[in-house]
């Protein structure tokens, strides 16, 4: 027989889900958990800034990505999650108001992944058949690439990512640049 513990409360059932050690989450389960303490709060507590809840929704780009994980399932937020890990910080304004601002950053994402969609499918008719293809158009559009000290604010980071991914050239693109890069990322997370 395993025991259960039954909390009432939503305070400490949610810090409870914050200090759990038990399974690691993948990006999207993570992201999903969150947004759905997100509309919790929202509902109990509409007055009560976002970055009151930080130590439960641990990190900000996850409220935006679940955002987008509960409107497209399948959406590969992976690859965006490195930008928005960096950008994407809790807001000061009361969750009534910081939904909107949440809402706005996810249709951005959504907006820059459309586009990225469209340049694979793109890519593929030109012959640039690889699993990786989708991660470097991101990271040759990423506004902060070369940005070290002073980060933009998030809007700005991912309105230049918008247009970056609209400019993109194709044409400039060809595997080996694409093959290279994907054994550099795999070379890295193996080191990490």
């Amino acid at each position: 027989m395993i025991p259960a513990i039954v909390i009432p409360e939503p305070e400490v059932a949610f810090q409870i889900l914050a200090l759990n050690t038990e399974k690691a989450h993948n990006l999207r389960d993570k992201a999903l958990e969150v947004i759905r303490m997100y509309r919790a709060r929202l509902e109990e507590q509409p007055k009560s800034a976002e970055k009151d809840f930080a130590f439960e929704f641990e990190r900000a780009h996850f409220i935006t990505l679940g955002r987008l994980y509960e409107k497209k399932p399948r959406f590969s937020g992976g690859v965006y999650a490195p930008l928005l890990s960096r950008v994407d910080g809790f807001l000061t304004k009361p969750l009534k108001d910081a939904i909107d601002e949440r809402v706005e950053r996810a249709d951005q994402v959504e907006r820059a992944d459309d586009l990225v969609v469209e340049l694979v499918i793109k890519g593929k008719k030109r012959g640039l058949m690889h699993p990786y293809l989708k991660n470097f158009i991101i990271a040759r559009s990423n506004p902060l690439s070369r940005t070290r000290k002073n980060l933009p604010s998030c809007k700005s980071a991912l309105s230049s990512l918008v247009k970056s991914l609209e400019e993109f050239d194709l044409d400039k693109i060809h595997f080996g640049q694409i093959r290279a890069a994907a054994q550099i990322a795999a070379a890295t997370s193996v080191a990490e």
